[in-house]
């Protein structure tokens, strides 16, 4: 769940080096068989798409630079839904 969220993440935010690092430990724990919960406030707010929905490089690569914070965030969740 963890790994797919992150690859979801990157999709919508794919130039945010703190989520690219992220996806890379992610990937290391689930390789060795390691848990990849629980993670921090800070993590989230730094890597998570649900929470940054304001971020300009976010809207700029969704092409939603104009719209509002709830038209950002609804689609993001219609990406994800489809993901």
């Amino acid at each position: 769940y963890t790994l797919s969220n992150a690859r979801f993440a990157l999709t919508v935010d794919p130039s945010n080096s703190a989520l690219k690092e992220r996806v890379a430990r992610i990937e290391k724990l689930r390789a060795d068989g390691k848990a990849t919960l629980p993670t921090t406030i800070g993590e989230e707010l730094s890597t998570n798409p649900f929470l940054r929905w304001h971020d300009p490089a976010i809207r700029k690569h969704l092409g939603l630079e104009k719209v509002s914070d709830a038209e950002v965030f609804a689609e993001i969740r219609k990406r994800k839904d489809n993901f």
